[in-house]
């Protein structure tokens, strides 16, 4: 598995490429991210967004005209994907597949695993491929997702940090924002962030 990553936009939203047998899925295409996607996909087969908030799905509807594969976006945060009240130029975009919380899919044999954390905003996912988690803005290298935004949820934020903590495995983090951390450095950082919310 090979990962590219760029930070997009003046939130420095990381962009994801994830290649596995020969297949890119492009993760959260933020603010400014077609001509870097366009540069680096040889063979997209998908564009996954961890949630709706418009710093992720900016590039959505034109990488998904452009490449021609189809657009999978956690259920809960379809809404967020028509219009932004911090950025009411979002350009609106439309998922192909509405995840349910906690699906897997299946691409030639590689696994994509979506699950279901939410608390920063309804639908707030991860996504697993491989060794690898790919965390949106539910959890950053020693911090989390915020959680007074319209439709966050402290409460469900803490609940979704006691799951997290459950994971019995560990694999590298790679988040919305900043640098790459682990499951298992964040756990330890759960309870401290449960008290606090």
């Amino acid at each position: 598995m090979k990962i590219k990553a760029k930070a997009m936009g003046e939130y420095q939203t990381n962009c994801y490429i994830v290649t596995v047998d020969e297949m890119d899925f492009i993760i959260d295409p933020g603010i400014g991210a077609v001509e870097w996607v366009m540069q680096n996909v040889t063979n997209p087969v998908a564009i996954l967004n961890t949630h709706g908030h418009f710093d992720h799905v900016w590039s959505n509807e034109e990488l998904q005209k452009r490449l021609k594969v189809p657009l999978y976006t956690p259920k809960e945060d379809v809404m967020l994907l028509q219009g932004s009240s911090w950025s009411p130029d979002l350009p609106p975009s439309k998922p192909d597949v509405e995840v349910e919380p906690n699906q897997e899919f299946g691409f030639n044999g590689v696994k994509v695993k979506f699950r279901h954390f939410p608390g920063h905003t309804p639908g707030c996912s991860t996504i697993e491929i491989g060794d690898a988690m790919f965390s949106g803005d539910f959890i950053f290298e020693r911090s989390i997702g915020r959680t007074d935004f319209p439709y966050s949820s402290p409460q469900q934020m803490r609940e979704s940090l006691g799951e997290f903590k459950k994971i019995p495995y560990d694999k590298t983090i790679y988040p919305g924002h900043g640098n790459t951390t682990t499951i298992k450095q964040e756990q330890q950082y759960s309870d401290y962030w449960i008290a606090n919310l």
